[in-house]
């Protein structure tokens, strides 16, 4: 055996430990993110998406691997500064005031603070400082204006704001794909990025978003609560005969087997307080720690020099 096989060899276990140690500190930003989330019904699935969007875009951009997973991460981290947002301003069914939006603009720098000194905070924080930044200068926290807003933020940015339109929320339904991208695409230049806004327009009118537009997973779409419409999130490991709740307005259903689908047939119960606690979806966030884990590891390595081997 040579000697570069022979240290290969000695230095193994310390690359296993430093990868179990960086998909650790993902899954745990990951699984805080999911329960900041949690919070809002009205969002179930919402991270998912922008993440699966951001991505979606980065490969059709033909970034590499680890930009990819850098977007990817960013995304579904993006919000995570609402944590410091009250219950009573993020789950509003009205329109906002203006000192209740004031407090909503804080997230960014929440969410930065949040992860300032992290070790994976080279994955994310300009998705989370910057997504709310626009072209024109007229975003927030920074009032930032072209290429100066980074990439990431720039396609978080324009994807979050897709999701949010065609997304259900408490005081209207979400809207067509095909009105969500014409108005994207009147505020080229203004709101949203221009080379990213007419890639997504391009991806959406093509069908390529379909698949994800209104799911939670993928191949699983949300399902119709009958009183808060379609908020109900259904996970690969839901079987029939298993009760889901809403947690909006705690109203009962039961899954039942329809061909390869669930379907959720209402039980006129409600739920209890304990039926309606927050639920991390442990499989989904494993599979994307999997997924990114290569990734994660280049990313790191570029950004901070440091590797198990260094």
């Amino acid at each position: 055996m040579g000697l570069m096989q022979k240290l290969a060899l000695l230095w193994a276990p310390f690359d296993k430990q430093e990868a179990t140690y960086q998909q650790d500190l993902l899954r745990s930003l990951l699984v805080m993110a999911w329960m900041v989330e949690a919070r809002d019904p009205y969002t179930g699935g919402h991270l998912w998406r922008v993440s699966q969007f951001a991505s979606l875009l980065a490969r059709d951009a033909q970034l590499p691997p680890q930009e990819v997973a850098r977007v990817a991460i960013g995304g579904f981290l993006h919000d995570l500064g609402k944590v410091g947002v009250p219950d009573a301003i993020l789950g509003k069914k009205d329109k906002l005031s203006d000192e209740e939006f004031a407090v909503i603009k804080t997230h960014p720098e929440v969410g930065w603070r949040m992860l300032t000194g992290h070790p994976l905070a080279p994955l994310a924080e300009a998705a989370i400082r910057a997504h709310h930044e626009m072209p024109n200068g007229k975003g927030y926290p920074l009032g930032l204006s072209g290429a100066a807003i980074p990439m990431v933020a720039r396609m978080v940015g324009v994807c979050d704001a897709f999701d949010a339109m065609t997304s259900t929320r408490p005081y209207r339904k979400g809207m067509p794909v095909e009105r969500a991208l014409d108005i994207i695409e009147g505020q080229l230049d203004q709101q949203f990025d221009r080379d990213w806004g007419q890639r997504l327009l391009r991806l959406g009118r093509a069908g390529d978003l379909d698949h994800i537009v209104g799911h939670s997973d993928e191949g699983i779409p949300l399902q119709e609560c009958l009183m808060c419409g379609p908020i109900l999130v259904v996970r690969q490991g839901h079987q029939a005969g298993q009760k889901i709740y809403c947690r909006s307005c705690t109203a009962e259903y039961q899954a039942q087997q329809q061909g390869d689908t669930l379907r959720l047939v209402p039980t006129g119960a409600k739920g209890q307080a304990t039926d309606l606690e927050p639920d991390v979806d442990a499989a989904l966030i494993q599979r994307f720690v999997h997924e990114s884990a290569h990734a994660v590891a280049a990313v790191l390595a570029a950004e901070t020099g440091y590797s198990a081997k260094s």
